[in-house]
């Protein structure tokens, strides 16, 4: 018998139930994995649904991946507010166009009121296609109230 998560654990899994929880990730094949404090993955398929015109990811995709997995990995870190994101760059490195995508994202720095997390998209072959650097804030959105978190 396994027993049940507690303290940072536990905020680790609630926080997946969270993302798992979120209206907009219907929409997409991914899920959350919180590996440590400070360091989240998102893994997801590309398919043709997410094609511009030409007929490769939009970049909706990248920003959604790529914001979502510096966030949660920033978040990792708190665990009685819940973040916002204030500002969020992003590098495309080269197309991709169908097949399972990691979002890896990182905290770099803050630890108060203002975060900084950065976060990388790699394509089933290794390679990096996108990066980005965001700025997240503490709210004052208790998680404790949020739908999703917890187990």
């Amino acid at each position: 018998m396994t027993a049940a998560p507690s303290g940072e654990d536990w905020h680790f899994r609630a926080l997946e139930s969270l993302y798992a929880a979120a209206p907009i990730n219907t929409m997409f094949d991914s899920r959350l994995e919180i590996v440590e404090s400070g360091v989240a993955r998102i893994h997801f398929i590309v398919d043709e649904k997410f094609y511009h015109a030409a007929g490769a990811a939009h970049g909706t995709i990248y920003f959604k991946m790529l914001d979502d997995a510096a966030f949660y990995a920033a978040n990792s870190l708190v665990s009685d507010r819940f973040l916002l994101t204030t500002a969020f760059n992003m590098n495309f490195t080269s197309p991709v166009k169908s097949g399972p995508v990691t979002a890896e994202g990182k905290w770099v720095s803050g630890k108060r009121r203002v975060f900084i997390g950065e976060s990388r998209l790699i394509d089933s072959e290794g390679e990096e296609i996108a990066r980005g650097t965001g700025t997240f804030m503490r709210s004052h959105i208790a998680l404790s109230t949020l739908d999703g978190y917890g187990l």
